[in-house]
């Protein structure tokens, strides 16, 4: 038996289904004993080899109770990292566990993998909701082959490419334009990597969310966590705090259509300091392709955009940390992204025109006089539309930007990456400021979408 064979990694049962899994990397020392070994030079500037006797014989516990929550050293924390494994929980969880600008993880992705076999995620457990769930998944199963076949007509095979990035690539394209069709409530499995601060913070939100499924995430990771790690995570609430949470996140927690949305791109706020701009003309225009601007060109403001855009392509927008962006509730408001029925064949797009008119109508003459907003975007398809809020600074943005504007990306993130290059660039013509991205690659098909290269390359500047 190999030595990762025979590691033992913690798990707890989430409550109603799914599990969370810590990771045990094998290793002779804990998040907690890294932790206390750092925190250790603040108080003694000995050598680490110094430090190492005193963890050995004294052990991080006891420091850890004492520091890091007894006196409230959050810093502490900082110095201990651990892995945390969700798997079996709907696409709602992963996007609030990962409704942070430090998070770090992955999740399962809609635009490589198939879904037919994922469970899905149903709060109301009513036969209603019951068969709405099975008509996506049906329809979701029927559409895979036509689109595909589509696909092959409208992108054939070109001289010169490889038929294996070929095929991978025209899968992989189907299962962008697919999984318009999948609900929210979609199963998933994601990964959460923080240090022991973070986590533990987190959880103070997440235990509040209006999602009585995220709760429940919430709980089982926290019993987890307290029992490998009794000395950094613990019971102690503080009841106002609590409270606080519970009702900011119940009340102001989900971005929502009733917001003045509109169906159009906009620069919604501009708050620049153009004079003190003036002093980065030399970073702005000499930047060199795949070179980040310096950081310090964010004390110059911040910019706002807001658009619609459906929630498939908002669960890769949301994976950018250096903006803010607010979650938004998923509703049938804002309607159907047309992108997605466009790429459709006609026998399937007229098949899912008619299944998105029978739910829309009912969602709003049935399901949402007896249920919660809340809950019933685990029966709504990722292709609707939400509204979306994006701030940042120019350096966050221009690496957003120049990320996602390229044909790697799905088409309708893409073109919203596009929008808000353009905005920049005539928003800050006068300081030389350009951006490398091709304006004339949307929605353009490249094989070497087949190779899963994670370097995005462009060519152009716009």
């Amino acid at each position: 038996m190999s030595s990762i064979e025979a590691l033992q990694h913690p798990l707890e049962e989430i409550t109603g289904g799914g599990k969370v899994i810590l990771l045990n990397t094998g290793a002779v020392f804990t998040p907690e004993d890294v932790a206390m070994l750092q925190a250790l030079y603040s108080r003694d500037p000995g050598s680490i080899f110094k430090h190492l006797e005193t963890l050995d014989k004294v052990g991080s516990g006891k420091f850890m109770d004492s520091y890091y929550i007894g006196y409230g050293h959050k810093s502490i924390g900082d110095c201990g990292t651990i892995t945390l494994f969700i798997e079996g929980v709907s696409m709602l969880v992963a996007k609030a566990i990962q409704d942070s600008m430090l998070y770090s993880g992955q999740e399962c992705s809609t635009r490589f993998l198939d879904f037919s076999k994922q469970s899905f995620i149903d709060p109301l457990g009513i036969q209603d909701s019951f068969m709405i769930l099975n008509k996506w998944r049906a329809l979701y199963l029927k559409s895979l082959d036509p689109i595909r076949e589509h696909l092959k007509k409208q992108f054939p095979m070109q001289e010169g490419e490889k038929e294996s990035d070929y095929q991978k690539a025209i899968k992989a394209r189907s299962f962008d334009i697919a999984r318009s069709l999948l609900p929210a409530g979609a199963a998933t499995n994601l990964s959460w990597h923080g240090n022991l601060r973070q986590i533990r913070d987190r959880l103070c939100y997440l235990r509040n969310h209006p999602l009585q499924e995220v709760r429940k995430v919430a709980e089982a990771m926290e019993k987890l966590l307290i029992r490998i790690y009794p000395n950094s995570f613990n019971n102690k609430r503080y009841p106002a705090s609590e409270e606080y949470n519970k009702q900011w996140m119940e009340h102001g927690y989900y971005v929502r259509e009733t917001r003045n949305w509109t169906r159009e791109f906009k620069l919604a706020y501009v708050g620049l300091d153009f004079s003190l701009l003036g002093s980065f003309l030399p970073q702005l225009h000499d930047r060199p392709e795949k070179t980040e601007l310096p950081k310090q060109i964010a004390e110059c403001g911040t910019l706002r955009f807001e658009f619609p855009l459906d929630f498939g392509s908002f669960r890769d927008i949301q994976r950018h940390r250096g903006v803010v962006e607010r979650m938004p509730l998923l509703t049938t408001e804002l309607g159907f992204e047309p992108w997605y029925l466009e790429a459709m064949p006609e026998e399937v797009r007229i098949e899912v025109k008619k299944a998105l008119n029978s739910f829309e109508y009912q969602y709003q003459y049935d399901l949402q006089t007896r249920f919660s907003q809340d809950n019933l975007q685990y029966l709504i398809p990722m292709g609707y539309q939400v509204p979306i809020s994006v701030t940042g600074d120019i350096p966050a943005l221009v690496y957003l930007i120049e990320l996602r504007a390229t044909p790697f990306v799905h088409p309708t993130l893409q073109r919203r990456a596009l929008q808000m290059g353009h905005t920049l660039k005539h928003l800050l013509c006068d300081f030389g400021f350009k951006l490398f991205v091709d304006e004339d690659s949307f929605g353009r098909f490249d094989v070497r979408r087949g190779k899963q290269d994670i370097v995005e390359k462009t060519t152009s500047v716009l």
